[in-house]
């Protein structure tokens, strides 16, 4: 990592709030769903809503796209009700997208978003987008994957794919949580089958791979995709 877990920390709670209480809630609050989407250089929602309006995050930056009209707003130094407002947010009322759902907290506050460390968060989620989406091209029809989305109570991005043994596996990329406070990546089946060598499965849930074990530069996507594809590959009997 470029920067400390005392800077990546922070921020990345603070971006938590904006991706559930700003964007997942917006989306929800005009089509009725919050699943989000990673972006080169932050999250987002998809196209929603009779203007194919789009909220998202560039860094330490919102960004609000509608019918062809953009606008920003740093994050930095702002509240969420401020954000709130750029957006269009109702904070008013009562939103909860899981059980684990971020508290709005108080939306006065000043948010205390590092560009360094959101533009580090962001080119992890952007890695583990293109390993997912690529893990998930290789497949046979028959895995029959799940929508690729950010789910924005656990902060992480998420599928889940059928395996040979009849099992489901989940696959997924986390900027850190209470778990591991660094990023990693996951493969977590549903059963309770940990097949081939126990060293692989490393966590309560089934196997991380933390960033700092992944290699650097070019080599960081090749050894995502070696790690999903090991996962997976136990399972095929």
């Amino acid at each position: 990592m470029r920067v400390t877990l005392d800077e990546y920390g922070p921020t990345r709670g603070e971006l938590h709030r904006v991706a559930t209480h700003i964007l997942a809630r917006r989306r929800y609050q005009v089509a009725g769903r919050f699943g989000l989407r990673v972006t080169p250089g932050g999250l987002s929602t998809p196209l929603f809503g009779p203007d194919a309006e789009q909220l998202r995050t560039s860094g330490a930056t919102l960004v609000r796209e509608v019918g062809g009209r953009v606008s920003y707003l740093a994050m930095r130094g702002a509240t969420l009700a401020e954000l709130a407002r750029f957006a269009e947010v109702d904070l008013g009322t009562e939103f909860r997208c899981g059980e684990d759902t971020p508290e709005l907290d108080d939306p006065d506050r000043e948010l205390t978003v590092s560009a360094v460390a959101a533009a580090e968060m962001a080119d992890w989620m952007h890695l583990g987008w293109m390993a997912l989406d690529r893990t998930l091209a290789s497949l046979p029809a028959d895995a029959e994957p799940e929508t690729l989305q950010l789910w924005p109570e656990h902060f992480d991005i998420g599928t889940n794919v059928a395996v040979p043994t009849g099992d489901r596996v989940n696959l997924g990329c986390s900027p850190g949580d209470a778990y591991e406070g660094e990023p990693y990546l996951y493969v977590g089946p549903w059963g309770a089958g940990r097949p081939g060598d126990a060293g692989y499965w490393n966590a309560p849930f089934g196997a991380v791979l933390a960033a700092r074990d992944l290699s650097d530069g070019a080599a960081a996507l090749p050894g995502a995709l070696a790690f999903f594809s090991e996962g997976l590959g136990r399972f095929s009997g």
